[in-house]
C-alpha cells in the first residue's frame, strides 16, 4: 500500500464574484459564463444563490498537488470564459465596489422559501467563501470532529481573512463577510454537540421554528455534509489565489487527521463558552493576522502569530502524514511576510482607487492570456 492509497481525501468548493471588465462592478451574468463553462468542467462548476456569483468545485482528491491542479483549471476555465465575454471573476469575500441590493437572487422555489424565510438578510448575499470538505463517513465521528475543530475556527478565519472592501468602503475589518454571514439564525461557530442523535435532534427543532428552509441551509462554519460522506468546514473566506486555497484545504484536512485519534478515543472536545467564541470571532475578523487574538479558552489576547503558530503545532501529524508540512509552512511564512488577502487588497488601492483592487484581484484569481480579454 503506497501513501496515496491511505491518504484520507478531500475537496474544496470555491465562490466567486463576477465582474464586469468596463465598470468593476458586480454583473448579474454568471448564466453566461457557467454556460460555457460547463461544456469544458461539467459539474465541477456551478452557479449560487445570487447571479453574481458562480462557484468551482473539485472532485475527491488524495493529494494537495492534485487539488491545486483542479483549482488552476477551474479557476482558469471560469477566467477565460469570462474574459470572452467582456466580464471576470475576482475571489474575494465581499465586492469591492457597489453592488445592487437586494442581491439579484436566482429563481426557483426554493429561493422562494428562502425569501419568504428569511427576507432581508437575502438582500445582501453577495458573500464568497470557501468549503473544504474531509472525507470522514462516520457521522458520529464527523460530530464529535466538529466539537474539536471549534478552538481552531477564529485561526483559520484570521489566516484567509480577504474582505476588507464593502459597498466602495473600507470596513476597517478584514473579513466583512464573517460579521454579514453570522447574522442567520443558522451560521457561525456550531454549536458543542453531545452525539450525532443530538445534532439530528437540534436540526429538527430548528427546521420546526422555521430557521432553516431545508438542511442545505445550515450554515454552521462546521457540518456533516448531507449528501456526502465528509465534513465539511465552510468558515473563511475565500483566499485571492488557488494556491492559498490549495494550503489552507491541505491544513484543514491535516488538522482532522490529528484530531482524529481523540476522537476515536471517545474525547468529545472542549465545552469552550460561547461568548468567548463570539468575541474570538469578532476580534480574528477584525485584526485579521496583525496584533492579537483572542485564547478561546482563557479570553485572553494573544499574538495572532502565536496563535498560527499553535495551529500549526496541531496540525502537525496529519501534514507529515500527507506530506504537506514544507506546503503549508511555506504559505504561513508569505502570509507573515506579504500579509493576507485584505491586507494585499487594501495595499493595492492605489490613491485610494478601489477600481485598481478589483484589477488586482482579477489578476490574481486567475490570469488570463491578453489576447483572450475582451474589453
Amino acid at each position: 500500500m503506497n501513501a496515496d492509497d491511505r491518504a484520507r481525501r478531500f475537496g474544496v468548493e470555491e465562490e466567486f464574484l463576477v465582474i464586469d471588465r468596463r465598470t468593476r462592478a458586480t454583473a448579474a451574468s454568471s448564466r453566461t459564463i457557467l454556460d460555457h463553462a460547463r461544456q469544458e468542467l461539467g459539474d465541477r462548476v456551478g452557479g449560487e444563490i445570487t447571479k453574481i456569483q458562480v462557484e468551482s468545485r473539485t472532485t475527491p482528491c488524495t493529494t494537495t498537488a492534485e487539488l491545486t491542479g483542479q483549482l488552476l483549471e477551474n479557476r482558469a476555465t471560469l477566467a477565460a470564459k469570462a474574459a470572452e465575454a467582456g466580464l471576470g471573476i475576482i475571489a474575494s469575500g465581499t465586492p469591492v465596489l457597489d453592488t445592487p441590493i437586494p442581491s439579484p437572487i436566482t429563481e426557483g422555489p426554493r429561493q422562494d422559501r428562502g425569501n419568504a424565510t428569511f427576507r432581508g438578510l437575502h438582500h445582501e448575499l453577495d458573500l464568497c467563501a470557501l468549503h473544504v470538505h474531509v472525507e470522514l463517513p462516520d457521522r458520529e465521528q464527523a460530530v464529535l470532529m466538529s466539537n474539536h475543530l471549534r478552538p481552531h475556527l477564529p485561526t483559520l478565519i484570521a489566516l484567509a481573512a480577504n474582505s476588507p472592501f464593502w459597498r466602495e468602503l473600507d470596513t476597517g475589518y478584514d473579513s466583512w463577510r464573517t460579521l454579514m454571514w453570522n447574522r442567520w439564525p443558522v451560521a457561525g461557530p456550531p454549536p458543542y454537540f453531545n452525539s450525532a442523535a443530538h445534532y439530528d435532534e437540534l436540526v429538527a427543532t430548528l427546521l420546526e421554528a422555521e430557521a432553516l428552509v431545508d438542511d442545505g441551509t445550515i450554515f454552521w462554519d462546521v457540518r456533516p455534509s448531507a449528501r456526502l460522506p465528509t465534513l465539511e468546514v465552510r468558515a473563511t473566506d475565500v483566499p485571492i489565489t488557488a494556491e492559498e486555497s490549495a494550503a489552507l484545504a491541505a491544513l484543514v484536512r491535516a488538522l482532522v487527521v490529528s484530531l482524529l485519534p481523540a476522537v476515536e478515543g471517545g474525547d468529545p472536545g472542549p465545552e469552550l463558552r460561547p461568548e468567548l467564541m463570539r468575541l474570538a470571532y469578532w476580534r480574528a475578523a477584525r485584526d485579521g493576522l496583525a496584533g492579537s487574538g483572542i485564547d478561546v479558552r482563557t479570553g485572553r489576547p494573544v499574538l495572532a502569530a502565536d496563535l498560527a503558530r499553535r495551529l500549526l503545532e496541531t496540525a502537525r501529524p496529519g501534514l507529515e502524514e500527507h506530506g504537506d508540512l514544507g506546503r503549508v509552512t511555506d504559505w504561513l511564512g508569505r502570509l507573515t511576510e506579504h500579509g493576507n488577502g485584505a491586507t494585499r487588497q487594501r495595499r493595492a488601492a492605489r490613491d485610494g482607487r478601489l477600481t485598481d483592487v478589483v484589477d488586482h484581484l482579477m489578476e490574481q484569481t486567475a490570469p488570463v492570456p491578453q489576447g483572450s480579454k475582451t474589453q
